[in-house]
C-alpha cells in the first residue's frame, strides 16, 4: 500500500518537511503523502483511499495509498465512511468513459454512507453522529474519511438498516423520480421495464407498488429463473416474464388483465428496448436511463406516427445538478424513501459485503453478469 494525500487535498503544514518532491494534491484539499519526511510535523491525520492517476483498467490505474486530510474549515465537515457500493457508473468513471471525470488525482466512488465526526465553526445543520449520503457524483467514495463542505452532502436518517442508506442515494433516486416525472401515472396505470432484476428494477418495483402501479417485469432467462421471479414477485410485482416470452404472440393475452403501458422504463437497449415500445398504449413514455446491451436503441416510425409514443432519456447525475441550487427538493426525496424503508416499503437489494482492503473483489464481481452488489464496509 502505498502513502498519498486525500480529497480535498491541501498542501501539507510548512512544520512537515519533504525529502522528496511535494506530494500531489486532490481537487478537494487532499494529499498523496507516499513520501518520507522528517523533522517536526503538525497532527495533520492521513486516511487510506483508493486513488487513480488515469484512466484504464481499475487493475491497472487504481491503488490503496495514504492520503492526508486538509484541516477541517469553518464551513467543512469531517466524515467517517462507513460503507461504498460499487456501480457500473463508477467502473465506467474509472475506464474514462463517463459522462463525468473528476480532475486527477481522483478517489473512486460515487455513492456511500459516512458518520459525521467533526463540525466547522459555521455549520448549523450537522453534529457529530449523524448519518450523511453525497449529493453530487465524483465524490470520491472509496476511501475512510473524507473533509468536504456541509453542503455536499445531505442528512439521512439512522433508524435505517445500513446498507439501505448506503445504497439510497442512486438507484432508489433514480426509481422515484421516474416513477414521479413522467408518464403522469394515477393508480391503476402499468409500467413496463427491461433489467427489472437490477437495483433500479427492484427500487421500480417497490415504488409502485406503493403508488398503486402494475408492473410488467422484463428479465432475461437464466439457470435460475423460478427463483428470481419468486423475489420479484414478493417484492410486489405484478407479472415477471423473460426478453424470449416477450416476443411470442400469445403475450398479448397479457393484456386482457392488464392495461397497457403508460411508461416503460429501459436500462438495456437494443431489441430489448424495441419490445417495450411494441407493447405500449397509444400516448405512452419510454423513458432511458442506461444501456447495458451497449446497442442503439431502434424506434419503429410506427411507434412515433400511429402511437405518438414519447422517447426520451433520464440522468439521475443531471437531476441533482439542477436541483443544487436548492437542496431542499433532494432531502424531501431522500427522506420519503427513507420512510418507505421504515414502513417495510422498500428493501435493500442483495447486498454482497466486502472489507475495503478486498475491494478487487467487489471490483470483479461489478463486471460479471448476474451478480449481485458489492459494499465496500469501511468498518
Amino acid at each position: 500500500m502505498k502513502l498519498r494525500t486525500c480529497p480535498r487535498l491541501q498542501p501539507l503544514k510548512e512544520s512537515i518537511r519533504f525529502l522528496t518532491r511535494k506530494p500531489a494534491q486532490f481537487s478537494d484539499g487532499s494529499r498523496i503523502c507516499k513520501r518520507t519526511f522528517a523533522g517536526h510535523t503538525t497532527a495533520q491525520q492521513a486516511c487510506d483511499a483508493l486513488v487513480y492517476n488515469r484512466h484504464g483498467h481499475y487493475d491497472d490505474v487504481l491503488q490503496l495509498e495514504k492520503v492526508l486530510l486538509p484541516p477541517v474549515g469553518d464551513e467543512d465537515l469531517r466524515i467517517k465512511m462507513l460503507a461504498a457500493p460499487v456501480n457500473p457508473a463508477d467502473i465506467n468513471m474509472l475506464q474514462g468513459t463517463y459522462a463525468i471525470l473528476p480532475p486527477f488525482p481522483a478517489v473512486g466512488g460515487n455513492e456511500g454512507l459516512g458518520e459525521v465526526l467533526e463540525v466547522g465553526s459555521k455549520v448549523c445543520d450537522a453534529k457529530p453522529g449523524d448519518w450523511v449520503i453525497p449529493v453530487d457524483a465524483g465524490f470520491g467514495t472509496w476511501r475512510m474519511e473524507v473533509v468536504c463542505k456541509a453542503t455536499d452532502v445531505i442528512p439521512v436518517a439512522k433508524d435505517i438498516p445500513l446498507l439501505s442508506a448506503a445504497t439510497l442515494g442512486v438507484n432508489p433516486c433514480t426509481a422515484y423520480r421516474m416513477l414521479k416525472d413522467f408518464g403522469n401515472l394515477k393508480p391503476g396505470d402499468t409500467v413496463i421495464q427491461n433489467g427489472a432484476n437490477s437495483a433500479v428494477g427492484q427500487a421500480v418495483i417497490q415504488i409502485a407498488a406503493g403508488m398503486g402501479l402494475s408492473t410488467i417485469n422484463i428479465i432475461r432467462d437464466r439457470p435460475n429463473l423460478k427463483e428470481l421471479k419468486d423475489k420479484l414477485k414478493s417484492l410486489g410485482a405484478s407479472l415477471v416474464i423473460t426478453e424470449e416470452a416477450l416476443q411470442k404472440p400469445e403475450v398479448t393475452n397479457l393484456f386482457k388483465d392488464i392495461r397497457r403501458p403508460k411508461l416503460a422504463l429501459n436500462c438495456v437497449g437494443g431489441h430489448s428496448a424495441g419490445n417495450l415500445l411494441a407493447h405500449m398504449e397509444y400516448g405512452s413514455t419510454m423513458v432511458t436511463y442506461g444501456g447495458m446491451a451497449k446497442k442503439p436503441v431502434p424506434v419503429p416510425a410506427k411507434a412515433l406516427i400511429f402511437k405518438d409514443i414519447n422517447v426520451c432519456g433520464f440522468w439521475m447525475t443531471q437531476w441533482k445538478r439542477n436541483n443544487m441550487h436548492d437542496l431542499s427538493e433532494i432531502k424531501a426525496m431522500v427522506a420519503e424513501l427513507a420512510e418507505m424503508v421504515r414502513r417495510g416499503q422498500l428493501s435493500v437489494p442483495t447486498c454482497t459485503q466486502v472489507p475495503f482492503p478486498d475491494y478487487k473483489v467487489a471490483l470483479d464481481a461489478t463486471t460479471r453478469a448476474y451478480s449481485s452488489k458489492h459494499v465496500l464496509m469501511m468498518e
